[in-house]
């Protein structure tokens, strides 16, 4: 096998029905590991936004991609739902190697111009509502404290075991619109946080940042043409971290994937390798 070899270990995604989640699942699928594919988005059950997509159809590119497919449904803005879920997949499995939070919600309703509740992206903080700050809260930052604090008790007992938080860098400044910015810096200062907990028990926390990616619902906006890389991108930065095992000197860092290509030599689906993105780059 070439690249990543996780045969043997047990990844637990969570919001892969579509979008980067089902690029980080394809990712851990072709370098052969377990996947438990876990959304709100079912073939048998209700559907975000009535999108197509749904994990059972995540969990077939990951037998696809060489890997074994798994899938839960979960809402990942329910305690119990998380709890039960970590817990089902515990008594299945046996353990939890890596647990993956790509669950966002913030673009829900989102129609390429605007929001919801009328505003634009970018719109200045005093023209609009507070109200959806509290989605943007609860299905980002939130639903990653979630799943994190669900499964690092086995990964304590274990002392091994990697948590990723799929967020976007603030490193480099204000991200442009105040909610989605804040969103972010929360998910990042949690994988700070979740690492320096976490470390002296053998389990690692960082965070992953994709560029823009060229996602169902960018396609279905027409602005796939301003995409930077596909979503097996972020997949494939994630399959090389979970195999690196010097990947503990990373603990607490948000990590792009455009630099993990350049570091670990992996390309996209396309053969190309996009450098990092920058707030600002897109046309």
């Amino acid at each position: 096998m070439s690249g990543p070899d996780l045969r043997g270990r047990v990844c637990l995604v969570a919001g892969a029905s579509r979008g980067v989640g089902r690029g980080l699942a394809r990712g851990l699928g072709e370098a052969g590991a377990t996947v438990i594919v876990t959304a709100r988005s079912s073939e048998t059950g209700a559907r975000t936004e009535m999108r197509p997509e749904a994990i059972e159809d995540t969990a077939r590119e990951v037998d696809a991609a060489g890997g074994r497919g798994h899938h839960y449904l979960c809402d990942h803005t329910s305690e119990r739902a998380v709890d039960e879920m970590v817990h089902w997949t515990l008594r299945r499995f046996g353990r939890i190697d890596v647990a993956v939070s790509s669950v966002w919600g913030g673009n829900e309703g989102y129609d390429g111009t605007r929001y919801p509740d009328g505003a634009a992206w970018g719109t200045p903080f005093w023209r609009r509502s507070a109200e959806p700050f509290g989605r943007f809260l609860e299905t980002g930052p939130h639903a990653a404290l979630l799943l994190a604090r669900a499964v690092a008790p086995a990964m304590v007992s274990a002392r091994s075991g990697l948590i990723a938080l799929v967020s976007f860098g603030t490193e480099e400044g204000y991200l442009g619109d105040l909610f989605y910015d804040l969103a972010k810096a929360a998910t990042n200062r949690l994988a700070l946080g979740f690492a320096e907990e976490l470390r002296p028990h053998g389990v690692t926390a960082l965070g992953l940042s994709p560029g823009f990616v060229r996602t169902e619902r960018v396609r279905d906006l027409g602005q796939d043409g301003r995409a930077t890389e596909s979503p097996l991108y972020a997949g494939r930065a994630l399959a090389a971290l979970c195999a690196d095992p010097d990947v503990a000197v990373r603990a607490g860092r948000v990590l792009h994937a455009g630099d993990l290509a350049h570091e670990y030599g992996f390309t996209d689906a396309d053969g190309t390798r996009p450098p990092r993105f920058r707030v600002g780059q897109q046309n």
